[in-house]
């Protein structure tokens, strides 16, 4: 028999019967708790929320013999567990860890204990802007060479933990890894590993630029010479981690008629042996992913775009320089420590007004105030009625908050969805207006 169904096996009996502990009850930690009852674990799953997701998770979850609790943490749901598999979303300084660490109880993230249950070859995505859009863009690439069952997986919104069962030996992963999900891997060992690129990010959870770098770099941590890793010559940061690993490393850099995004793709390409004809064919019929400068609609010669997976600076300035119209931007949501003012420049020409909302609008307000026409919202769908009255004809009004979404919403998806549900309501008002006219 293959080794690596031989280890597989061995990794699958690991599970039967231990006692775990899920932290985490959204998406990561349903396929989580799902896989475990399946490998036949006995299985606790605690969440400090709950609201209308979280209950409605736990309700899948009740005709199988799993322990729930909601809306807060209790030691007995950790003391005495084999194990504690931990959702991307959830801090570092959560109880649950506290207490695991307490009673020194093994703690891995969700994406740890996937992949050690999956016998596929896995090509892990991550950087501070970017990844989802790379991450589409392998499983396209390699679906238009020709092979069979690629799985798009990861912090794209699929959990890994919620695929690896249907993944075979010869498979292939196209895997986004965030910072959250590589802080608790062990073993975690991609053939290919991606950083895209890095900025400063995330320091609301991290205390310096220097501990999210360092958690980002554990994504090639126990690769070795018969791996490869992905880096951003371009990026000075990147370019200087070839001297901290054993991979092998490609390096890929933006050129002309090549952004870099699609060069990243070309180098990934080039080490799976697919021509780059190829890759440009998928460049040119890319459409794009929903909430990355998604177009919704155009109401009296205004577009609505939602970029609502713009959580950084990096990205926001990547949307501004891609549209040509000027804009009435809408931004704001939970701060995560960074400068507002690095975008002042390009905003200054491009942003026509600002319409800030949630936890981060002072901040931002204080970065742009003298500069940029500024409004206030409680609401996004508040945001888009005044959006629409301050923008012009040939204006385009763009969500693209640079921050993350959980002061308001679940995540970045939820904010999308109720920005595209407001812009839809505010198109059949001005329809019905215009009709009750004539």
């Amino acid at each position: 028999m293959h080794f690596t169904l031989i280890a597989l096996m061995i990794n699958t009996a690991y599970y039967r019967g231990k006692k775990v502990a899920v932290v985490g009850l959204a998406r990561s930690g349903l396929a989580c708790a799902n896989l475990l009852y399946d490998l036949g674990s006995r299985v606790w799953v605690t969440d400090n929320k709950d609201d209308d997701l979280i209950r409605l998770n736990a309700l899948k979850l009740k005709s199988k013999e799993i322990n729930l609790e909601l809306g807060s943490h209790s030691q007995e749901f950790i003391r005495e567990k084999d194990l504690v598999v931990v959702s991307p979303g959830v801090p570092s300084d959560a109880s649950p860890l506290i207490w695991a660490k307490e009673f020194r109880i093994p703690t891995i993230s969700e994406v740890e204990f996937a992949w050690d249950l999956c016998p596929g070859k896995v090509i892990a995505v991550t950087g501070s802007n970017g990844k989802t859009t790379v991450t589409t863009l392998i499983a396209k690439l390699l679906e238009a060479a020709g092979k069979d069952n690629v799985f798009v997986c990861g912090n794209i919104g699929n959990p890994f933990s919620g695929e690896v069962e249907k993944i075979k030996e010869n498979d292939l992963v196209s895997l986004e890894v965030s910072s959250f999900q590589l802080e608790r891997i062990k073993k975690f060992k991609p053939q290919i590993s991606v950083i895209l690129n890095f900025s400063c990010n995330h320091l609301d959870r991290y205390k310096n630029i220097d501990e999210y770098l360092g958690v980002k770099k554990r994504i090639f941590m126990n690769q070795d010479k018969t791996d490869y890793l992905v880096l951003n010559y371009d990026d000075p940061v990147l370019r200087d981690l070839s001297k901290e690993t054993d991979a092998q490393v490609v390096y890929f850099s933006e050129r002309k008629n090549l952004n870099p995004n699609q060069a990243a793709l070309l180098c990934i390409g080039l080490i799976l042996g697919v021509d780059e004809k190829l890759a440009q064919g998928v460049f040119r019929e890319f459409k794009g992913i929903e909430h990355r400068l998604e177009y919704v609609t155009q109401i009296n010669n205004i577009s609505f775009i939602n970029d609502s997976k713009s959580t950084t600076i990096e990205s926001a300035i990547w949307a501004l320089k891609n549209i040509d119209s000027p804009i009435v931007l809408i931004a704001g949501g939970k701060h995560k420590g960074v400068n507002y003012s690095l975008i002042l420049d390009l905003a200054r020409q491009k942003v026509r007004e600002a319409i800030l909302i949630g936890e981060a609008g002072e901040m931002i307000e204080s970065a742009f105030k003298g500069f940029i026409s500024i409004d206030r919202a409680i609401t996004l769908e508040e945001a888009v009625q005044k959006a629409y009255l301050k923008a012009k004809p040939q204006d385009c009004v763009l969500l693209s908050p640079m921050c993350s979404s959980f002061d308001m919403f679940s995540d970045y998806e939820e904010r999308g969805r109720v920005f595209k549900r407001a812009v839809y309501d505010l198109a059949k008002s001005k329809v019905i207006e215009s009709s009750e006219k004539v």
